[in-house]
């Protein structure tokens, strides 16, 4: 059995030189558009698309956002810190059990609601429904959490006006380790605690590592 010919003019936009053509335009730039390669070569967007999908086996992806752009030495020092952080668990298959470690986040008074959180069961001819934007809360406050394996060891709210700075950060300290004594006073009698900070620079100041070598509390190397 074969095919009868179509009637009309056969199509001629997806051939080897558009094909090379649009490989070359993608190879000079990543993020060319397919409407400007259409526009460029004359062929319908379309043919652009199925050529780029089809023939060159090619899709848009977006770039991944990271924090920062290690240098080589913060690299190196990276890979140091994490086999540091191996050799401490193959040593003591319990030491994540002694880990204490916290983290900050912004309370908000209220939280704009998204558009999919707004999401209702409507029937086949209900309109769409309308809300107004909402901006996110100006009233906020900054909670600080200190948890471990076993739930959460101290909390507390940074109290408007102030900064957590070093001097704040030590007094934090002080308050979480008498909080330890009373929740956890195995770790506090055996003082085999694990304190891992951040790089913030509250967080690793002098005055903060002096603090913590007088009440003989370890801490674990953070990764850059």
């Amino acid at each position: 059995m074969k095919d009868d010919e179509s009637s009309g003019r056969p199509t001629t936009s997806r051939t080897d030189d558009n094909i090379a053509a649009v490989d070359k335009m993608v190879k000079e730039d990543r993020k060319v558009t397919s409407r400007l390669i259409a526009d460029t070569l004359g062929i319908p967007k379309v043919v652009v698309l199925r050529i780029l999908r089809e023939d060159l086996k090619k899709r848009k992806l977006c770039s991944r956002f990271v924090p920062h752009a290690l240098t080589r030495e913060q690299m190196d020092e990276r890979v140091a810190a994490c086999q540091d952080l191996l050799n401490v668990i193959n040593d003591d298959k319990n030491c994540l059990d002694k880990v204490i470690t916290g983290d900050e986040s912004w309370c908000l008074a209220y939280d704009a609601e998204t558009k999919r959180q707004s999401s209702e069961l409507v029937g086949e001819l209900s309109p769409r429904l309308k809300q107004q934007r909402f901006q996110k809360s100006r009233v906020k406050t900054m909670l600080i959490v200190f948890f471990d394996s076993q739930g959460i060891v101290h909390k507390e709210l940074v109290q408007e006006g102030s900064t957590v700075n070093a001097e704040y950060y030590r007094g934090m300290l002080d308050r979480l380790i008498s909080r330890i004594r009373r929740v956890r006073p195995a770790l506090y009698r055996t003082r085999d605690i694990f304190l891992p900070p951040d790089n913030a620079p509250a967080h690793s100041a002098a005055i903060i590592r002096k603090f913590l070598t007088q009440k003989e509390v370890a801490t674990l190397n953070h990764p850059p």
